[in-house]
């Protein structure tokens, strides 16, 4: 029961596309956050957040936490990065 996939596809893929993946589609979602809901937005600003390497896109998802997410500053901050910002 615990033999590994063998499926061509689950064996390609590597977890640096997976992030690639959840970043674009968090990406997707902020960029009509009308159709979503907030707690979808906010996952989504956060993935932002965390994981992309370019600061007007962590700012901007860092401001729409701000406004979306009703706990303090700190604890956004806390929530988007985790480590403190290491990696």
């Amino acid at each position: 029961m615990t033999a590994p996939l063998s499926h061509p596809m689950i064996a390609a893929a590597s977890s640096a596309d997976w992030i690639h993946d959840r970043l674009t589609e968090a990406r997707g979602v902020l960029a009509d956050t009308t159709r979503h809901p907030d707690s979808l937005v906010i996952l989504a600003a956060r993935i932002v957040a965390g994981q992309t390497d370019d600061a007007g896109e962590c700012a901007d998802a860092i401001d729409l936490l701000r406004q979306l997410d009703r706990r303090p500053l700190y604890a956004v901050a806390a929530a988007a990065f985790p480590k403190g910002g290491a990696t």
